[in-house]
Parts: structure tokens; sequence; C-alpha cells
């Protein structure tokens, strides 16, 4: 059994090199551009039973994964957006563990869900496909924290975050809690 550390942060905490070469950018990109058909890959064939089956214990389940992959990843478009229209705008946060417990996160259907997933990712991708080096500079700033968040630091984040939790459904799968 693994520890709950791991079993949290499979593939470990979120580290942002000080130099983000324009090949990270290009990898993170690529992440993120492939996450949702990672995603069916490991979830259009489970059943509605396994859909339930958690990361670890007291951790989200598998349907609650992927939703709340749409859920951040839209609010992540919304950030980008205002950072490239806006000076350095302040973004609004969400309670994510609140909205991992709202209906739609829980029952929707999956194949849905998948669909939702890869429209927001083709969307997402056209935008950092077409953002330059400058772009790539701008800020927002996260409340939390009151933390300057670059674009091309915000890449990184979510190429991290598509990579976390597609471990956690892999990991849910495998372990069952």
């Amino acid at each position: 059994m693994e520890d709950l550390e791991q079993l949290k942060y499979p593939v470990g905490t979120l580290i942002i090199p000080e130099i983000i070469s324009d090949q990270l950018i290009e990898e993170c990109k690529t992440i993120i551009e492939i996450f949702p058909k990672n995603v069916r890959n490991e979830v259009e064939e489970l059943s509605k039973d396994e859909l339930y089956y958690k990361y670890r214990p007291e951790g989200w389940n598998i349907q609650q994964v992927v939703n709340h992959c749409i859920d951040s990843h839209m609010n992540s478009i919304t950030r980008f957006k205002l950072a490239l229209t806006e000076e350095n705008p302040t973004i609004r946060p969400y309670e994510e563990q609140l909205w991992a417990e709202l209906p739609d996160t829980i029952q929707y259907p999956i194949e849905k869900s998948l669909l939702l997933l890869e429209t927001i990712h083709d969307r997402w991708s056209f935008l950092l496909q077409n953002m330059s080096h400058e772009d790539l500079n701008k800020t927002f700033i996260h409340p939390s924290g009151n933390e300057q968040i670059s674009l091309k630091e915000n890449i990184c984040i979510y190429a991290w975050h598509c990579e976390h939790h597609l471990q956690h459904i892999i990991n849910a799968k495998k372990f069952q809690f």
C-alpha cells in the first residue's frame, strides 16, 4: 500500500523551474493538448460502479476527478484570457472541494463529460498555440498569497495538473478505494 502523500501527489508536488525554456513550454502544451485523449483511454470502458473508485481514502472518485479537471481547466482558460486582455488582473479563486460535491460533478454522464473536456482542451490548445513570447510573459495575481503568476508559469502548472489527475485516475483503477 502506498503512503498517503504518494497517493495525494503520485507525480510529485508541483515544481516550476526558475527558467522556463521554449522547449519546456512546448512539452507542457503537448501534455495539455493530449490530456483528454489520455483520460478517455482510461475511463471510457469503466462501468458506473468503477467510476466511483477513489485514488485514496477520502479522496475524489474518478467521476469527480474528471469533472474537477473540467472545472479547473475552464477557470484556467478564463485566467489566461484575463491576463491576455488586462494588465496584471487579480483572478477569482473558486471552492474546488465544494464544486466537487455538486450534482454535475457527481452525476453528469461520463461520455458528456469527456466530450466537454475534449472541447475545452481543443479550444485551450488553440489559444496556447497562438500566443506570442510576449503573451507568455503576461501575468495575473492569484489572491491566495497575493502571488503574481506568468502565463508561461501557468502553462507549467496546468501540464502538471493534467499529469497529476491522470495518475489519480490510473491509481483509482488500481487501488479501488
